[in-house]
């Protein structure tokens, strides 16, 4: 089904965030590491927001989340379901019909079993019954469940992870950088979890630097530089020598790849790293 035909869950327009500073005494000055970001997504699609560190794609999910820090000035359009959003509206949102999917599993309480913590926010009468459902979708034992954060493997933690973030009744799925450094076999795991929100009919933004693996789920790729969109192309574009992308750093960014040229000049000035 083509985009024309899904409906538009998201639409992100000039999105624009600075962060107030002290400088001198009670002189203020306002960094803005994002200028002008664009992204849409639909019902059913995954798109890829790729870019390097520091291009602001983390602070693209905490604006549509509403998770930015007090300093925080943000300007642009943000809309769901073709609604503005408003911080209340992000606020009642976030974590029901929007769910965000962290970078790091240190967002698990190291003190609590990890079985409560999948059930925190949940109905009292049916949070054990709801959590165990929600362990064996993922692939953990009933048993593991008791266990704290220190006793699970990476693996195992990851997927506590998706079961404490995404639930019943969500449309969005935001996971910022869900694949860093882990194992072939997780990785393809974590990537068959999100094509599945996907085929559920959720909307899923797949914020990484990892151009190769996001190719491998998304149907398009917004590639962010500097705190600006400067491409959104589908992922059937990203072959050959890149002769289909429109932008002369998405080209470069792709033949910097190993399987293709390898552009090692590229990769010291501003590639993925």
């Amino acid at each position: 089904m083509s985009n024309t035909q899904k409906k538009l869950l998201l639409q992100v327009e000039n999105l624009s965030i600075g962060f107030t500073q002290y400088v001198k005494g009670t002189e203020q000055r306002v960094i803005r590491p994002i200028s002008d970001l664009q992204v849409d997504i639909h019902e059913g699609e995954i798109v890829a927001v790729v870019g390097a560190s520091g291009s602001g794609k983390s602070l693209l999910a905490h604006a549509v989340l509403g998770i930015l820090p007090g300093n925080a000035i943000c300007e642009g359009e943000i809309r769901y379901r073709g609604e503005t959003m408003t911080d209340e509206r992000k606020a009642k949102l976030r974590g029901r019909e929007i769910s965000f999917i962290p970078q790091s599993v240190n967002y698990l309480d190291p003190l609590m079993t990890v079985g409560k913590q999948v059930q925190i926010g949940l109905d009292k009468n049916e949070a054990t019954r709801v959590q165990q459902a929600l362990f064996q979708q993922y692939g953990l034992k009933k048993s593991d469940g008791k266990l704290y954060p220190h006793e699970l493997s990476g693996g195992m933690l990851r997927r506590v992870l998706f079961a404490t973030s995404v639930r019943k009744g969500v449309r969005l799925v935001i996971a910022d950088e869900p694949t860093p450094g882990i194992h072939p076999a997780l990785l393809a795991e974590i990537l068959k979890q999100l094509e599945q929100f996907a085929k559920e009919g959720a909307g899923v933004m797949l914020i990484t630097h990892d151009l190769m693996s996001a190719l491998e789920i998304a149907d398009r790729v917004a590639v962010i530089r500097d705190g600006r969109t400067i491409e959104i192309s589908d992922a059937e574009a990203f072959e050959g020598k890149g002769e289909r992308l429109k932008n002369e750093y998405t080209q470069r960014l792709w033949r910097a790849l190993p399987q293709n040229d390898f552009d090692l000049e590229f990769q010291g000035k501003g590639g993925l790293t």
